[in-house]
């Protein structure tokens, strides 16, 4: 049977203006570093997709090495384009990323015009793409010339092969430097990719959170649930089919502690007192100053990504809600 994407889609979502571009992206955006690989079920992936861009979710966010196998995410997602989405590729923003190991050998790694430019080459072909709409490079790389880099995006912007660059794990110094070259060379860089929570807050501490508002870029969250910690999941300890016991790569079980699992419960009681759940809170959290465009979602089912949607519209806090989530998470004065 032929996918046909749900016509009311797009009034299930907001839309924000990606710093001072003229694209915009969803509120929500669909990651697919989880669950997309050569160990997920294929079906499911599929599924997945037309929950999120059935909700208004435009944006799907991959790197070269999501997986796992690395590599195998961006090929799942290709055969989902080819064989669901191909129709609708004009109203999809798809990103792909490029700076952590890849490939052996001395020349799939770090931030060099060669492997920012191979890797890229690579992700097209898997993808079944002409251009992605941003390509990010994905960390910063203290053995690479930031110049070399940023060239590197540029030229990649040139050649046709992305719309849009971004960088990713970068602070807010690697930000202001990577910003004064890239507008220089007049090149449509336009986010910076974070790690931001209720539990991670360095964009808040070093202040690139409110400087990237300020100055026209773009923040997109990732890992706004900490790795699951912030959903219902660990309220009453750590389930045995928990990514902590069959993972384990990226949260581990010495970090949920006791008093991990009190703040847990105490943020579950002023998500419940708002109606929402702890991931929706979580989320909506992340969205409640406009100064972060996106927040992105990982999801194993097609349930989480429409429960996750439904924060649209409901990310307004009061100044009694923000201070007592603060002060939990011990960011209280």
């Amino acid at each position: 049977m032929v996918y046909t994407a749900d016509e009311k889609r797009y009034e299930k979502m907001t839309y924000a203006r990606c710093g001072n571009s003229g694209l915009k992206l969803p509120a929500v955006s669909l990651g697919l570093w989880h669950n997309f690989g050569s160990t997920g079920n294929f079906e499911n992936m599929k599924a997945m997709c037309r929950a999120a861009f059935d909700n208004g979710i435009t944006h799907f966010d991959l790197a070269n090495n999501y997986g796992p196998v690395n590599g195998s995410a961006e090929e799942n997602f290709g055969r989902i384009l080819a064989t669901e989405l191909k129709p609708y590729r004009n109203q999809l923003v798809i990103s792909t990323k490029a700076g952590y190991d890849h490939w052996e050998g001395p020349y799939g790694d770090g931030g060099s015009r060669k492997y920012l430019i191979s890797s890229l080459d690579q992700s097209l072909k898997s993808l079944g793409l002409e251009y992605v709409d941003i390509f990010y490079h994905h960390r910063p790389d203290p053995e690479t010339p930031l110049e070399e880099t940023m060239l590197a995006l540029d030229a990649i912007v040139r050649s046709g092969k992305a719309l849009y660059v971004g960088i990713s794990n970068y602070n807010k110094a690697q930000t202001q430097e990577a910003v004064r070259i890239l507008r220089e060379l007049k090149t449509p860089f336009i986010i910076n990719q974070r790690n931001y929570s209720l539990f991670e807050r360095d964009i808040e501490r070093d202040g690139l959170k409110h400087w990237a508002a300020e100055n026209g870029v773009g923040l997109i969250a990732f890992c706004p649930l900490a790795q699951g910690l912030l959903t219902n999941k660990y309220l009453g300890g750590i389930p045995k089919d928990s990514r902590v016991m069959t993972d384990g790569r990226f949260l581990k079980e010495k970090d949920i502690t006791d008093e991990k699992l009190e703040k847990i419960r105490k943020l579950n009681d002023i998500a419940s007192a708002r109606g929402q759940s702890l991931a929706q809170m979580a989320l909506s959290w992340i969205l409640r100053d406009g100064e972060v465009t996106s927040v992105l979602i990982g999801a194993s089912r097609p349930s989480q990504i429409e429960e996750n949607v439904k924060i649209v519209g409901h990310t307004q806090f009061t100044e009694e809600e923000l201070e007592a989530i603060d002060a939990i998470c011990g960011y209280g004065e």
